[in-house]
Parts: C-alpha cells; structure tokens; sequence
C-alpha cells in the first residue's frame, strides 16, 4: 500500500503547499515543520519552476524569489533529506515536467525514494503522456499522482482508475490563487471519482478560508491549499513558521469539523 495512504488514515486530511527556498531552504523546513506540529497530514512541496504554468501570481512570485535565492533541485533534496530526520508524514512534491527531464527522469525519481518522497504531482503533464513517467515511479514505488479538472468531463472516469496515492481534484478553472467563492459542481465530480477510484480524493486551487476548507472537505477526503499559505511566508519572510502553524492549526480545525 502506498504510503501516502496514511495521510487519511485518520479521517478527513489537511495538505498545505510550500514553494521550497521561499524565502530559504531554513525557513520551508520550519514551516513544514510548523505544519506537521499543527497536524498537517501530508507536505505539498513546490520544486520551484522559472515558468510555472498552473501558478497565479503569489506561487509564480514565490518561485522567483526560491530560484533568485539559489535554489536548485538538488538542494531540494538536500532539504528533504534534513526533513526526513524526524518528519514521518507522507511528503509529495509538486513540480513540472521539465524539471524532471532536465534532471533525468530515473536520477529524479530514484532520488525521490531514496530521500523519502512519496509521490510526484505534474500538473502539466496530460493523462495521455503519462507513460513518460510512471514506469519508473512504478521501479522506485513513487506514486505519480494524477490531477482530475472540472473539464476533465469524459475521461474522469478514466484518470480515477488507474489514479495512485490520491486524487487531486481541482475546483476552478484558471490557475493557482486565492478565489472569494467556488462555484463548480464538485459533488458531481466527486461522486464520478468514488466510483471508479480506489485511492482518496482531495480539492485544491482557490481555498483560502476555514469555512472554504470545512466545505471542501465534507465533499471530498481532504483540502489543499498553497497560495494562502505562500502569501503568508511572502509577509513574514524568516518570521513565517509561527504564523503558518497558526493557519494551518484553524484549517486542520476547519476540516475535521
């Protein structure tokens, strides 16, 4: 079973989103840190990206300040590596195809088993072109976590199949960011998803506020947020990990409500 399977183990899941070595690689290894303290179930860590292009404005920013601060991938993995000495959540990166090619698929994802992460998220990476990655997430049993959209429509049924490690639904059309309402039919979506899927589902993209992530998880596993929580380590820089594990405490709270 795959180790991300814990994460909801325990009923409705709380996953915040860090774009890593925003501000530097110190201050996302306490606010991970921070998160997990909060009871945060699963780590969404951003590998950051010079043209990420399922990002808004706040995660597109904070990629910027990572890599002008001298973040790379290996340092990535560096940082995992320190996390891994005393955080036992299942931990995932979310990333873009191109890092992984330029780093070499097998070298990037060995890597991944062996400093601990438990699933790469490719947001650009469609359902058909799959087979350029998951025979050797398969060699090193790291999920390729699959991403289902409202326009996903016919091939939700398809995607939710053969899904591993968790679902990631996304609520709104558009890119990452802060949104003051959601508007899709998620319960339709959802109800597709259980059918045909044998691994959780959580939603992402737009959750800002406890009621948001309450209501997104009673449809749902569990909530995703990041813009809301890169915005916060955008105004406190160094000072962020004591006012993420404050937010992240109220949405913990909010979704097992």
């Amino acid at each position: 079973m795959s180790n991300i399977a814990k994460a909801f183990e325990k009923g409705k899941a709380f996953i915040p989103f860090l774009t890593c070595g925003d501000p530097d690689m110190e201050t996302t290894a306490a606010c991970v840190r921070e998160c997990v303290k909060n009871g945060a179930s699963l780590i969404e860590l951003g590998i950051p990206f010079s043209d990420p292009t399922a990002e808004g404005p706040v995660i597109q920013g904070a990629n910027l300040r990572a890599l002008k601060g001298g973040a790379t991938t290996d340092k990535v993995f560096d940082l995992v590596r320190e996390l891994r000495r005393d955080v036992e959540v299942p931990m995932v990166f979310m990333t873009y195809s191109n890092v992984v090619f330029s780093y070499g698929a097998e070298r990037f994802i060995s890597a991944c088993r062996d400093t601990g992460i438990d699933g790469i998220i490719l947001p650009d990476l469609p359902y058909e072109e799959k087979g350029e990655f998951s025979p050797v997430c398969e060699k090193y049993g790291v999920d390729l976590i699959s991403l289902i959209a409202p326009t996903s429509e016919n091939r939700i049924s398809m995607i939710a199949r053969e899904a591993q490690g968790f679902i990631y639904l996304v609520s709104s059309l558009g890119v990452t960011g802060v949104r003051q309402k959601i508007t899709t039919d998620l319960a339709s979506i959802v109800k597709v998803i259980r059918e045909s899927a044998s691994v959780p589902c959580a939603i992402g993209f737009g959750i800002s506020t406890p009621e948001q992530a309450h209501s997104m998880a009673s449809l749902s596993d569990g909530a995703i947020v990041g813009s809301a929580i890169v915005k916060i380590i955008a105004k406190y820089g160094p000072e962020a990990p004591k006012y993420v594990g404050e937010y992240v405490k109220s949405m913990v709270e909010a979704v097992k409500r």
